[in-house]
């Protein structure tokens, strides 16, 4: 399996594996939910392996948020690699 999105009370859950595969999907998708939202929040509690090309897909989503000035928000535990790739540029922010 490589991800499921379902919505659930307004946030988005990611379940599965972004990686080289799938990332470019799921940015696309995210995009589009963004975009036509204004906002979106992801609930990453449910993604069980995430490669590079997944941690850069999530950050083009955070870059698009904050160049057109829109909400993006990340929800939920687990999934160390996205909490460290982000820590290190909120904190510098």
């Amino acid at each position: 399996m490589m991800f499921t999105i379902s919505e659930s009370n307004g946030d988005y859950v990611i379940e599965g594996v972004i990686n080289m595969m799938s990332a470019k999907r799921f940015q696309t998708i995210c995009e589009s939910l963004l975009n036509s939202n204004g906002t979106l929040t992801i609930n990453i509690e449910q993604i069980t392996e995430i490669d590079k090309a997944g941690l850069l897909a999530i950050r083009a989503l955070y870059d698009n948020a904050l160049n057109y000035n829109r909400e993006f928000y990340m929800v939920g535990v687990g999934c160390k690699e996205i909490y460290d790739e982000f820590r290190y540029t909120v904190a510098a922010s």
